[in-house]
């Protein structure tokens, strides 16, 4: 079940949001450090980690599920932002380059035909990264965060899940090894959990990141795709 609106508002306007924004979007960076020319689109609440994209990518825009509702983004300027039904995303075949799916898949009631659409919007050579809570940390035991909603996911259930979904997947990496607290002790130094983290704490970092591509041949017993009617596509969708 999704969140409230008002569960991500006050965790992205708290220090620990911040440092947790920071660190995500870093690693995005990292994975996707040139999206010039792509269109991109943020699935589930993906919209503090889209800014850095916006003014390089050809488009950039924000899904977020009718059950969850919708928040004006960007704050200034032309909205970016449609609410949508995850059984039917309103675009076209093929249209996307990228997609980001975060705080969507573990609070999705419908994340089969969710990731169906994915695919479906995705270009042929299309990329998918999903953001999850990693089922074997504090982040996913604690409703302190929207990370703690929903059902977490281990590296292996991930990996199987977009495999049935027909996406291969490229890369798998972790992020936000510190504890879930307001402490401004520990807030201080989250680069430094990172580092460590990274080193001694690998498979116990708050959420896990999984990079896919769309496959094109279904595996045995993979999911089959419905194929969606064109329709007109609305004006952000046309960048």
């Amino acid at each position: 079940m999704h969140p409230d609106l008002s569960v991500f508002r006050q965790f992205y306007d708290s220090r620990l949001g911040t440092i947790a924004r920071r660190l995500v979007r870093r690693r995005l960076r990292l994975i996707w450090p040139d999206v010039r020319g792509l269109r991109l689109a943020g699935i589930g609440y993906a919209t503090p980690y889209l800014a850095p994209f916006v003014g390089e990518a050809a488009c950039v825009i924000a899904l977020m599920p009718a059950p969850q509702g919708a928040a004006v983004w960007p704050r200034q300027g032309p909205s970016r932002v449609a609410l949508v039904h995850e059984t039917d995303l309103p675009l076209d075949d093929g249209v996307l380059d990228r997609v980001v799916l975060v705080h969507g898949l573990e609070t999705s009631e419908v994340w089969r035909t969710l990731l169906r659409q994915i695919w479906r919007v995705l270009k042929p050579d299309g990329r998918l990264l999903i953001v999850t809570p990693n089922r074997r940390s504090l982040w996913s035991a604690s409703t302190r965060t929207p990370f703690g909603y929903g059902h977490p996911y281990s590296r292996a259930q991930l990996d199987r899940l977009v495999r049935e979904a027909m996406f291969a997947p490229e890369r798998f990496d972790e992020v936000l090894y510190g504890p879930p607290v307001n402490s401004a002790l520990i807030m201080r130094h989250g680069r430094n959990w990172e580092r460590i983290g990274r080193v001694v704490l690998r498979g116990s970092a708050g959420l896990l990141m999984v990079e896919a591509t769309k496959a094109m041949v279904a595996p045995s017993g993979g999911l089959k795709v419905a194929r969606a009617r064109s329709r007109p596509q609305p004006a952000w969708a046309r960048g």
